[in-house]
């Protein structure tokens, strides 16, 4: 109980529905925080011929994400000094001003980070206010995630490096598929063809040459090897940090050697680029996990 796990929810054909994390708030009481697809309604048509009397619905769960290097200051801020032993991937309940809230050291960011699920969402302008008024002193501002930050860190954006066509494998997520355990799941068998047969495209990392780019990308930018279509790049953007332009790209397996050159079509035109390491930034996540 208290651990949180990164998951994957998949179909029949082993494609990614969803990624998100499992919440264990006790022996018999589960959370699971969604990525960006509506699994309500995929969950719900699976209970209509899973033979059970369930009902599915969506709990009254506000989550909110605290994220950044101050992140770990302004939440001592707020719950006190204790906060500061909640170890990556756990979670706790805490209670701020009368409203009890689930605390987890995880987040869509790459970065020291906590998620705070609130569970009564009339007090939703309460918390809001209470956490921007006591971050206040240390800069804090509303926003979006890094996308600079979660290219270098190698996460997925759910439409982009992954959809519904997307299976674990091609992702180099294998990690977290057990095709071993006793239990059936969807996607089980699909999924064991998959790893018995092999894929035909996995992703990489690339860095791309040029001129900074500017902003990500909007649409897929197809890649080229020797006048061939091998692939499309999903996710770019200029990293101020390793002065390079990164990206995260699906190709076909005989293009994902590290060092394979290939060619990427962008809006800036034809450019060289390069199969590298990924993550291309801090890979073993010690700033997010210390």
């Amino acid at each position: 109980m208290g651990q949180s796990k990164y998951i994957l929810i998949t179909n029949a054909d082993g494609g990614i529905l969803n990624d998100p994390i499992l919440l264990r708030l006790a022996e018999d009481r589960f959370w699971i925080s969604l990525a960006d697809s509506d699994i309500l309604l995929w969950a719900q048509g699976v209970a209509v011929h899973s033979g059970l009397e369930v009902s599915i619905t969506e709990p009254d769960v506000s989550p909110l994400q605290l994220q950044g290097p101050k992140s770990g200051a302004i939440m001592q801020a707020l719950f006190g000094e204790s906060i500061m032993d909640l170890r990556y991937y756990w979670l706790r309940e805490v209670e701020l001003d009368g409203m009890t809230l689930i605390v987890s050291r995880t987040g869509w960011s790459s970065e020291l980070g906590y998620e705070i699920y609130l569970q009564d969402g009339s007090r939703g302008d309460e918390l809001w206010e209470k956490i921007m008024a006591v971050g206040k002193p240390f800069g804090l501002k509303p926003g979006h995630t890094s996308t600079i930050r979660r290219i270098e860190g190698g996460m997925l954006s759910y439409h982009a490096d992954a959809d519904i066509h997307t299976n674990p494998y091609e992702v180099g997520m294998d990690r977290l598929i057990n095709l071993d355990m006793e239990a059936n799941f969807i996607g089980k068998e699909a999924l064991r063809k998959i790893r018995d047969t092999g894929v035909s495209r996995k992703q990489v990392g690339i860095v791309i040459t040029g001129a900074p780019l500017k902003g990500s990308n909007t649409t897929f930018w197809p890649i080229h090897k020797d006048g061939a279509v091998v692939g499309k790049v999903t996710s770019a953007i200029y990293s101020p940090r390793l002065k390079q332009n990164i990206a995260l790209a699906m190709v076909s397996c005989d293009c994902t050697e590290i060092g394979q050159q290939l060619e990427v079509t962008t809006p800036q035109g034809q450019l060289q680029a390069t199969v590298v390491e990924k993550p291309f930034f801090d890979p073993k996540k010690k700033i997010a996990a210390t």
